[in-house]
């Protein structure tokens, strides 16, 4: 890809807007969605011809269960669709598909096409593809801090505290994209994104296109990152 010298190793997505961009067109929300669902096969092909090792993508929060029960249900039928019929591409592609949030609590239909896609795919490595799933970022921290009560821990480091995170090996994201107009990260990977570079844009996700995601990586690359460094005057 042309002028592309500083890839970030992870992207994560706030894939924002769905239900607006169907609003907008005199449509029901589950079509924004399904719209949706596309841009993220789009995104996933961008994100390996760029050599991004890490893409992550909030698919649905803890929060989310508040929403109409039609809409939640349609997200689930959509989002088993969508395993069972990317998974070949996956595996094709060498992509291996991952999943982290409290994936017990779900329904067993979801539960079952999470498992086989992690399985399908499991051998995957020239790029992980990350789906949060029924996921808060405070659900996780707590859910660390639970595991290391269990195990009797009094004490620990800041790098042994990530070994009890859903993915341990997954790095902090360099990058993340909201679209939508809102500027917020909504609950998603707290923790990790102590040092991330944010990138807002008012596109919605269903008009999210290769384009617009290159002009996110285009933006990153312009930026100094500090760690929280603070630069002399």
């Amino acid at each position: 890809m042309e002028n592309l010298y500083r890839i970030p190793e992870h992207v994560a997505v706030i894939m924002d807007g769905n239900g607006r961009w169907a609003k907008r067109r005199g449509l029901p929300r589950v079509y924004g969605h399904r719209e949706g669902a596309k841009r993220v096969e789009e995104i996933i092909e961008v994100a390996k011809e760029a050599g991004i090792k890490w893409l992550s993508v909030f698919a649905f929060s803890t929060e989310n269960w508040g929403r109409p029960k039609e809409e939640v249900d349609a997200i689930m039928s959509l989002l088993v669709e969508y395993i069972n019929k990317k998974v070949p591409y996956l595996v094709e592609n060498d992509i291996r598909l991952r999943f982290m949030g409290r994936i017990e609590e779900l329904p067993e239909m979801i539960k079952a096409s999470v498992k086989e896609g992690e399985k399908a795919t499991a051998n995957c490595s020239s790029m992980n593809f990350v789906v949060a799933l029924n996921y808060s970022g405070k659900a996780e921290i707590i859910d660390a801090v639970n595991r290391l009560l269990k195990e009797g821990k009094k004490e620990i480091s800041e790098e042994e505290f990530k070994n009890y995170f859903y993915i341990p090996q997954m790095p902090d994201p360099d990058l993340l994209i909201r679209t939508s107009g809102e500027e917020r990260i909504s609950n998603f990977m707290l923790w990790q994104m102590a040092y991330t570079e944010f990138y807002f844009t008012e596109t919605l996700w269903p008009d999210f296109s290769r384009e617009e995601f290159l002009k996110a990586l285009y933006e990153y690359q312009s930026r100094e990152r500090r760690f929280g460094k603070v630069l002399s005057i």
